[in-house]
């Protein structure tokens, strides 16, 4: 059998159609690639670099210090602009697979850095400074090697939990969207092949963004997408980028088809005048629209919104409109971060009572959609 493209053996990576499509080139049109010397060395670096033949490569010594990029205040009137034009290839450095519990089993190192997309609330961004490209890390088979040692480590899964039955879930893309990623090389089709031959595991991952490629990874049931929802008028306002939620809802059916587990995320949920009525009707939607196939499987995260005071000041400057939904100071209290990041989140009072409306909204509209956590 032909190797893969990540030297393992095994069936080849799909082809990728729907990566050199007019849809893909809006999302991601890069001239400038920022790039460390291993990362731009190694194979996976070579094929990137070669995908975008009209980028500009410059060498940095850390994919964390970019001048000119990182820290620079003028970068946030130019947010989308940055995140459309300029790739940054890194090295990962540290493979620790973290506990999680809610989400999933375990947080692992993920194949990214950052997003292409813009959403107005994204946490990843915080620690950046004023600019969120994507960052590839090209050693994603250190990644691979990692995970499945650390699988190997834990055993069949003792028991059940509200993350899965049967599996360890390792969440592949706590810090970019797989989707995206696929857009620009091969790691989401790696993960996605690794986790194919581990029967006691599977890869979790979030998006907001419709990548058709992705139905030919042929998971067989080993990674869950998770759809990440709120209603239209929410997404126009601070989903920057991404694809419209209709077509995320529509998508989902086929993505089961294709041997994925697809499951939603609710997130973030915003609490404004009219919220109750906007979720009441995404609620309705996703029952008209799901086939049963998709609701006999389905469950839901439910994630209130968690802002940022630095964040709040950048998205003052690109998008100040968003800021008027997220940021609501008499609805708001201080929480610090485990990274000491300045947070906001719903008053206690007021957030428990919006995810008990929640909870009601979904029993009343969706009732066949499981509630896997709420926070």
């Amino acid at each position: 059998m032909p190797p893969r493209a990540d030297g393992r053996g095994g069936a080849p990576a799909p082809a990728a159609a729907f990566r050199g499509s007019p849809a893909a080139v809006r999302m991601l049109d890069v001239r400038e690639i920022h790039a460390e010397p291993e990362a731009a060395a190694s194979a996976r670096g070579r094929e990137i670099i070669a995908r975008f033949p009209r980028a500009r490569v410059v060498e940095v010594p850390s994919h964390w210090r970019i001048p000119g990029l990182h820290g620079d205040e003028g970068n946030a009137a130019r947010w989308v602009r940055v995140k459309t034009e300029t790739l940054v290839l890194g090295v990962r450095k540290t493979f620790t697979v973290r506990p999680n519990g809610r989400s999933a089993d375990w947080i692992a190192p993920g194949p990214s850095n950052g997003c292409a997309m813009a959403c107005a609330y994204c946490y990843v961004p915080r620690r950046k400074g004023y600019a969120n490209p994507i960052t590839v890390f090209t050693n994603t088979d250190r990644i691979i090697d990692r995970l499945g040692r650390h699988l190997a480590a834990q055993g069949p899964k003792p028991a059940p939990n509200q993350c899965d039955p049967d599996a360890w879930v390792y969440d592949i893309g706590e810090n970019g969207d797989c989707s995206v990623d696929a857009l620009i090389c091969d790691s989401t089709a790696d993960l996605v092949a690794a986790f194919r031959r581990w029967p006691t595991a599977k890869a979790s991952f979030a998006t907001k963004f419709v990548n058709p490629d992705l139905l030919a990874y042929d998971p067989r049931g080993r990674t869950r997408i998770r759809f990440s929802l709120m209603p239209t008028g929410d997404s126009r306002l601070l989903d920057i980028r991404t694809s419209p939620v209709a077509e995320r809802i529509a998508a989902a059916g086929d993505f089961l088809e294709a041997g994925y587990e697809v499951h939603f995320n609710l997130s973030p949920v915003v609490v404004r005048p009219g919220w109750e009525a906007a979720w009441t009707g995404l609620l309705r939607e996703l029952d008209d629209v799901l086939p049963p196939a998709v609701k006999a499987q389905a469950a839901a995260e439910v994630i209130m919104l968690t802002h940022n005071r630095d964040l709040h000041e950048v998205n003052l400057g690109w998008h100040p409109r968003a800021e008027e939904a997220l940021w609501r100071p008499e609805l708001q209290e201080a929480k610090h971060s485990e990274n000491g990041g300045r947070n906001v989140r719903y008053r206690a009072g007021a957030k428990g009572a919006a995810v008990e409306r929640l909870r009601e909204l979904i029993a009343a509209h969706a009732p066949w959609l499981r509630v896997r956590y709420a926070f």
